[in-house]
C-alpha cells in the first residue's frame, strides 16, 4: 500500500502549454544541430531561418498563457499536503520575462544572420550550426529561469543559459581577443556557479527543502544550530548572482567579453544575459529569502551605488579614438544600467507590505523592458557601422548622419532613451520609476547617488549623440543595410517610439512584481 502511494506521488500530469515556450526553443535547437549534419555549406544559411521560425513559434505560444482571468499555471508540483509547492509556475512576472528573453533572442538572431553572412565572405568564418545551436540552447535556459520555483531548477536553468553563452563568445576561431574574452567569461561564470551551488546546498541543509516558497517559510524557523549555516548559504547565493548581473566588484569580465565576442553575442549578453541574472536575483531574494531582507536589502543598495558609479565613470573615461571604444562604452554603460536595475530590488528589502515588494520588483521589470528595446537597437546600429569600420571606435560615428541619416537619428534616439532625455520619454519615465522606488523605501541617499550618476551618464551619451551630426572627415561613404539588420533596427526603433508615446505599456508592470 505504501509502495503504491509512493509510486502514485511520482506520477505527475505536465501542463504542456505552460512549458511550451522554453521547450520549443530547446527542440528547435536540437533540430538545428541535427540539420547541420546534412546541409551543405551552400545551404547553411537555412539554419538561421529555422532558428528564427522556432523563436517566433515560442513567442506565439506565450499568447495562450496571457489570459488575465486565469490564475497562475503551475506544473511539476508535489502531491499531498505539499501540493502548493511547484517547480514551474507561469504568472505575469514569468510571461513578461519570457517575452523579453524570446524577443531579445529573436532580435539577436536577426543581427546574427548578417554577422554570419559577413563572416562567410571573410577569412574569419563562424561555424553556423554550432552558433545557432548554442544561441537557442542559451535562450531555452533563459526562458526556463523565470518560471523556476525551486533552487535546483533555478540553478540548472541559470547554467543552461550561461554555458552556451561563453562558448558563443569564443566561437571566433583563431581570434586571440575572442579566446581571451571567452576564458575570462568562463572563469567568472564557473566561480559564480561554484559559489551559488555552495550557497544553495547550505540553504537546503538548513531548511530541508528546495522549493522557493517553502524555503521562505522555513528560513525564519531554522534550528539555532543551523542558523549560521543558513546565513552563510543566503550570503553565498547572493554573491553568486552578483557575478551574473555584473555588479561591482564582480564585473571585471564585462568589457573584454563584449569586445571579444561577435557583436550579436555581446548584444545578447547585455540584454538577455542581464535579464537572466536579475530574474534569478529577484526570485531568491523576494520569494526564498524574505526573512533575510534586513541583510540583502542594505547589501544590494550598496552594490547598486557602487555598480552605477563604477560603470558610468568608466564609460565617461573611454577615449573616442581607442579601438572598439564604441563597444566598450556600451559595455560600461550596461554595468551602470545594472546599478539602476538593482535599486528597486534593494528597495524591496525595506518594504513592510507585500504590495510594496511587488511594486518595487515590478519597477525593475519595467526598467528592464525599456533597456532591452533601446540597448538592442544601439547594438544593431553598432553592428551596421562595424561592417565598414572594423575597429568600431566612437570617433568612427562622426558624421554618421551624412552617411546614413536614418541610422544616425535612430541611434541618437536610443542614446537619449538610455540617458533619460526627451524624446526618449520611456527612458525618462523608467528612471523616475526606479528613483521613486528608492525614495518610497526611505533610501534617500541612494536616490541622490542615482541622480548624480544620471548626470554623469548624460555627458557621454550626449557627447556620442553630438558626434553623429558633425561634419564627416573625408568623403562620406553610404552604408548598405542588409534586410535582417534593417528589420532589427526598425523593430527596436518602433518599440522605442511606441513606448515613448505610450509609456504605460511598460510602466504598468511596475505595479506587478513576482508573486
Amino acid at each position: 500500500m505504501i509502495a503504491a502511494e509512493s509510486t502514485a506521488s511520482l506520477i505527475q500530469s505536465v501542463d504542456w502549454v505552460a512549458v511550451a515556450p522554453p521547450t520549443i526553443v530547446a527542440v528547435v535547437g536540437l533540430a538545428v544541430l541535427v540539420a547541420d549534419l546534412f546541409l551543405s555549406e551552400r545551404n547553411k544559411h537555412l539554419l538561421g531561418w529555422i532558428s528564427l521560425t522556432g523563436l517566433v513559434a515560442a513567442g506565439l505560444f506565450l499568447l495562450p498563457l496571457t489570459d488575465s482571468h486565469r490564475a497562475a499555471r503551475s506544473t511539476f508540483c508535489l502531491s499531498g499536503p505539499r501540493a502548493t509547492a511547484c517547480s514551474y509556475t507561469v504568472d505575469e512576472f514569468t510571461l513578461v520575462i519570457q517575452l523579453l528573453v524570446i524577443g531579445g533572442a529573436l532580435l539577436t538572431a536577426l543581427l546574427s544572420m548578417t554577422a554570419l553572412k559577413d563572416a562567410r565572405n571573410s577569412d574569419k568564418e563562424l561555424p553556423e550550426g554550432e552558433y545557432w545551436f548554442l544561441l537557442l540552447s542559451s535562450a531555452a535556459g533563459a526562458a526556463l529561469l523565470p518560471a523556476s520555483r525551486d533552487l535546483a531548477t533555478l540553478v540548472v536553468a541559470l547554467e543552461v543559459a550561461s554555458l552556451p553563452a561563453f562558448a558563443l563568445v569564443g566561437l571566433k576561431r583563431g581570434d586571440k581577443r575572442s579566446s581571451e574574452a571567452a576564458l575570462k567569461f568562463f572563469l567568472s561564470s564557473v566561480t559564480a556557479t561554484a559559489v551559488t551551488l555552495l550557497g544553495v546546498s547550505f540553504v537546503y541543509a538548513a531548511t530541508g527543502t528546495m522549493h522557493l516558497t517553502e524555503v521562505g517559510e522555513k528560513l525564519g524557523n531554522v534550528d539555532g544550530q543551523l542558523d549560521t549555516l543558513a546565513q552563510t548559504g543566503v550570503v553565498l547565493t547572493l554573491v553568486g548572482f552578483a557575478f551574473k548581473v555584473a555588479a561591482v566588484p564582480f564585473h571585471f569580465w564585462v568589457p573584454d567579453t563584449y569586445v571579444g565576442a561577435p557583436l550579436p553575442v555581446a548584444a545578447y549578453l547585455s540584454v538577455v544575459g542581464k535579464a537572466v541574472g536579475f530574474t534569478g536575483l529577484i526570485l531568491v531574494t523576494v520569494v526564498a529569502f524574505p526573512e533575510y531582507a534586513d541583510v540583502w536589502g542594505p547589501a544590494l543598495a550598496a552594490l547598486a551605488a557602487l555598480t552605477m558609479t563604477a560603470g558610468n565613470v568608466a564609460a565617461l573615461r573611454q577615449q573616442a579614438t581607442r579601438a572598439y571604444s564604441a563597444v566598450r562604452l556600451l559595455a560600461w554603460s550596461s554595468v551602470g544600467q545594472a546599478g539602476y536595475l538593482l535599486v528597486p530590488i534593494a528597495a524591496a528589502g525595506y518594504a513592510d507590505q507585500r504590495s510594496d515588494v511587488l511594486e518595487a520588483t515590478g519597477a525593475t521589470v519595467a526598467y528592464a523592458l525599456m533597456y532591452a528595446a533601446v540597448n538592442l537597437g544601439a547594438f544593431a546600429v553598432a553592428a551596421l557601422v562595424g561592417r565598414t569600420q572594423k575597429l568600431n571606435r566612437v570617433s568612427d560615428y562622426r558624421g554618421l548622419y551624412a552617411k546614413s541619416p536614418l541610422s544616425a537619428l535612430v541611434l541618437a534616439f536610443f542614446l537619449l532613451c538610455l540617458a533619460g532625455l526627451p524624446p526618449g520619454i520611456i527612458g525618462l519615465f523608467a528612471k523616475v520609476t526606479v528613483f521613486s522606488a528608492a525614495v518610497d523605501a526611505g533610501l534617500g541617499w541612494l536616490a541622490v547617488v542615482m541622480a548624480a550618476n544620471v548626470v554623469i551618464a548624460l555627458y557621454y551619451y550626449l557627447q556620442w549623440t553630438a558626434l553623429l551630426f558633425r561634419a564627416p572627415e573625408g568623403e562620406p561613404v553610404k552604408h548598405h543595410v542588409p534586410a535582417p539588420l534593417t528589420v532589427a533596427i526598425a523593430v527596436t526603433a518602433v518599440l522605442g517610439v511606441a513606448l515613448s508615446g505610450a509609456p504605460q505599456l511598460v510602466l504598468q508592470f511596475a505595479e506587478h512584481g513576482v508573486r
